[in-house]
């Protein structure tokens, strides 16, 4: 079975962590419904959701991943360590037929900074895959 699955950041292509993303499928490029915020967690960014009317629509990609895919990336992502933890996203359309799954930041973000964007980091083209 396959779960799809937004990232917004070091997972996504051209990025340090992309190479986890081996052999699933590349769907497109996503946003967030305006629900969420980025921080700044070290170099890598953690999305939280926020009340509603206080966040922004983040941009990132849709992939399809298999669940062996999804274990390695808890283990990546600090799942057990509650870093982060998996949860379904609201996503704009064409992406908003089924549940999205994605990895939001676990721990309290009053000591980090907002990340002022909505694209981590910005790039005005994404290479091919």
């Amino acid at each position: 079975m396959t779960q799809r699955l937004f990232v917004y950041g070091t997972l996504k292509r051209g990025l340090s962590r992309h190479a986890a993303l081996a052999g699933q499928r590349f769907l497109g490029p996503g946003r967030t419904q305006p629900h969420y915020r980025l921080y700044v967690v070290a170099d890598f960014p953690g999305l939280v959701r926020v009340a509603d009317g206080a966040g922004r629509s983040i941009r990132g990609e849709v992939w399809e991943v298999s669940e062996a895919c999804l274990r390695r990336l808890d283990e990546i992502e600090g799942v057990a360590d509650a870093l982060f933890y998996r949860a379904p996203v609201e996503l704009t359309p064409p992406f908003d037929d089924r549940p999205v799954l994605a990895y939001l930041y676990a721990a309290p973000v009053r000591r980090l900074r907002e990340f002022p964007g909505d694209e981590w980091p910005y790039r005005s083209s994404h290479p091919a895959d």
